[in-house]
């Protein structure tokens, strides 16, 4: 009798412990940590008419560099604020908004570019819509021309990477404002591995983001 409940003592442990470890595991998505956030930290809402990433994209030929530069506006986002100082905050991309900016004064290439880089060649934006970059620390900083480092995931075409951009954040009478520095990535990590061929000129593998975010708090 003493063995026997010895024994069953002793499963009931193990299965404690089994789900103990079970609740421990996160999936891996390649990303940081994720953001905290504060119950009772003021919540606004992403001005998408007043917000966009900018993006620069880079071909080298022979003889010079060159290259194409546009926007991509936002679907949605929002930002936590605690003690007047940002604490959290998602931005939502809409990739089937991705426009370059230095052809939209000739429609037929504009319209080219547009539906290349939309494609599966590069973003297969009809698969992946959206991208979003999700801040998972904030840090003050008084060094240089930024006051703020942002730690966060960066998500395109359903691959994660831990991200790190410095940025010039305020919050005032409501509005929170987010001015990232032009940040280099690589393409190549988010999936997007296209190359043309080189007498077209090889397009490099960075790409430069800058993220400008207006939130407003919620009435």
């Amino acid at each position: 009798m003493k063995k026997r409940l010895f024994s069953i003592v002793f499963s009931m442990f193990l299965g404690a412990l089994v789900m103990i470890s079970c609740k421990k595991e996160k999936p891996v998505s390649g990303g940081s940590d994720e953001a905290v956030i504060s119950k009772d930290g003021a919540q606004f809402t992403v001005d998408t008419l007043n917000s966009k990433v900018e993006w620069k994209g880079y071909k080298i030929f022979k003889s010079e560099n060159t290259g194409h530069f546009g926007t991509i506006k936002f679907e949605s986002g929002d930002v936590t604020v605690k003690d007047s100082r940002l604490e959290s905050g998602k931005f939502v991309a809409d990739m089937t908004s991705l426009t370059s900016e230095d052809l939209k004064n000739d429609a037929p290439q504009l319209e080219k570019l547009n539906n290349h880089l939309k494609s599966n060649d590069f973003f297969e934006v009809e698969k992946f819509p959206t991208a979003s970059f999700e801040v998972t620390k904030v840090t003050p900083s008084a060094e240089g021309d930024y006051n703020t480092i942002l730690d966060g995931n960066l998500t395109i075409k359903g691959i994660t990477k831990p991200v790190q951009f410095k940025a010039n954040v305020s919050v005032n009478d409501g509005v929170v404002s987010i001015a990232t520095e032009p940040k280099d990535i690589s393409r190549e990590e988010f999936g997007v591995t296209f190359q043309s061929p080189v007498e077209n000129g090889v397009i490099k593998d960075e790409i430069t983001l800058q993220i400008n975010v207006k939130a407003l708090e919620k009435k």
